[in-house]
């Protein structure tokens, strides 16, 4: 009785197998690679992506190292650095610019402020100050410099040559500052340099204070441009007091 059978597999020759069941073969391999490529280019192409988005957003490889200060005069770069409170090496594109302008324009002087990336490492502010329309006397004798929003912004030390105005409570939410204002933007040439004083104590309660002593009691902020041409009408008249608060019937004594 012969002995259990041993079984080997043998590798057949590559001549063993018919040519079309290797061009099959062949066939068939290439149409599974062309089938898998666009997904291996995918999964290449998300793989890089990631890693780029981390380098860029997660990352100080392109992080803030320059932070550049343009349009300045009354506030310093380093007080607008300091508003800005950009720490080195912040993702240059994580960075909030909206927030970092917002914190640039609470500082008093700065009116508007734009910020900008500079690829690769820099952020540019660029300032724009706020403009003096007139001067608040102080009881020091100095003064301090309102803009035509009402925003009191600086102090110096003496008039640099600006109309003066007399208000209670000075303030972009004041309704006299917005009055007063309101009628110093309306004179005419002629009566700002006649100026001396506007004096405001309530929204219709304004008047001015010109030189050898005159006044021109105005009223209120209304029909500025009727008041306009009845005041510098009147100028020529004699008379110490020109009341123009309701211009139709302007005086003079």
């Amino acid at each position: 009785m012969s002995g259990p059978r041993r079984w080997r597999l043998v590798r057949a020759r590559s001549d063993a197998v018919p040519a079309s069941v290797r061009r099959f073969n062949q066939r068939a391999q290439q149409r599974r690679m062309q089938a898998a490529r666009p997904w291996l280019v995918a999964a290449a192409g998300l793989t890089l992506a990631t890693l780029l988005g981390w380098l860029v957003y997660g990352t100080p490889a392109l992080g803030v190292r320059h932070l550049v200060v343009r349009g300045n005069v009354l506030v310093s770069a380093a007080q607008v650095r300091e508003a800005a409170a950009i720490p080195d090496g912040t993702p240059l594109a994580s960075l909030d610019l909206g927030a970092v302008q917002r914190r640039v324009a609470a500082l008093t002087p700065v009116r508007q402020a734009t910020v900008t990336r500079d690829w690769p490492f820099t952020v540019v502010i660029e300032v724009t100050e706020r403009v003096p329309v007139a001067a608040l006397p102080q009881p020091d004798q100095s003064f301090r410099l309102i803009d035509a929003s009402g925003v009191v912004f600086r102090g110096v030390p003496a008039n640099p040559g600006l109309p003066a105005l007399k208000l209670a409570a000075p303030g972009p939410a004041d309704a006299t500052t917005q009055a007063a204002l309101t009628v110093l933007a309306a004179l005419s040439r002629q009566l700002r340099a006649d100026l001396v004083t506007l004096v405001a104590d309530s929204p219709a309660r304004i008047r001015l204070e010109l030189h050898e002593n005159r006044k021109i009691i105005w009223g209120d902020a209304t029909e500025n441009d009727a008041k306009v041409v009845a005041a510098t009408t009147l100028l020529r008249q004699p008379g110490d007091v020109i009341d123009v608060s309701a211009p139709q019937f302007a005086t003079v004594h």
